[in-house]
């Protein structure tokens, strides 16, 4: 309510306990908010959500299978592909991104990185020692929330590595990558395709295989029958 600057009326969910407790009841209540509940067992009732959770699990099922990353990172995967979609998926009513249609001002996607994309966290800590590791193996996973870092998974933890990626403009390649599990729903096409051209001097040595393969085809001599000659 505060960042839109807009009063919010009306909530709708389900009947899941963390939404239909007495907790959130009260603050409702205290902030004028009406809550609506879909009936039970029918969530089209609720479809937009609906839609929204099954287009963010896809994206992570994807994102995890795909980097072979272990399933207990599903949280950090639903949240790198909304933060991603959140900039890069066109509204067709208004032809922005919901990014653009909060800020006022189109999303900057030069920082964008494949999810379990390779990198180097620097290792900070004091009990390192002399002859220890200053740098450690790890894999990006997502964006910090609150700070202008990095979420890289270790084989130790879950850690925020700020300026670990050198920061450049990603190829037309990694933002195919990057967005080819969303082209189908909501482009009605497939990323951008390299064509591959023949050059003419390849061309050329083609068709004159091809010819040289078809006159040695055209002078194999016929067999005859010679026992006609015989004596």
């Amino acid at each position: 309510m505060v960042l839109l600057q807009s009063p919010v009326i009306i909530i709708r969910t389900d009947n899941g306990t963390e939404f239909k407790n007495q907790v959130l009841k009260e603050y409702f209540n205290s902030v004028g908010i009406t809550h609506q509940m879909s009936s039970v067992r029918t969530p089209q009732q609720n479809g937009v959500v609906e839609r929204r959770n099954r287009t963010l699990v896809e994206a992570a099922r994807t994102m995890l299978i795909f980097s072979r990353a272990p399933f207990f990172l599903w949280a950090e995967a639903i949240a790198t592909a909304c933060f991603t979609q959140n900039r890069s998926i066109i509204h067709c009513r208004f032809n922005k991104t919901p990014y653009e249609l909060i800020n006022g001002r189109k999303p900057d996607i030069s920082f964008l990185y494949v999810f379990s994309a390779l990198c180097y966290p620097k290792n900070d800590r004091e009990d390192i020692g002399k002859l220890g590791a200053k740098g450690d193996i790890g894999f990006f996973i997502g964006y910090s929330a609150d700070s202008c870092a990095y979420r890289i998974y270790n084989r130790l933890d879950l850690t925020y590595a700020p300026s670990t990626i050198t920061k450049k403009q990603p190829t037309e390649g990694e933002l195919d990558l990057l967005f080819e599990a969303m082209y189908d729903d909501y482009f009605g096409g497939q990323p951008s395709a390299t064509v591959e051209n023949v050059p003419p001097v390849q061309e050329l040595q083609v068709r004159q295989t091809s010819t040289a393969s078809t006159t040695i085809a055209n002078n194999v001599p016929i067999p005859t029958n010679s026992s006609s000659h015989a004596t």
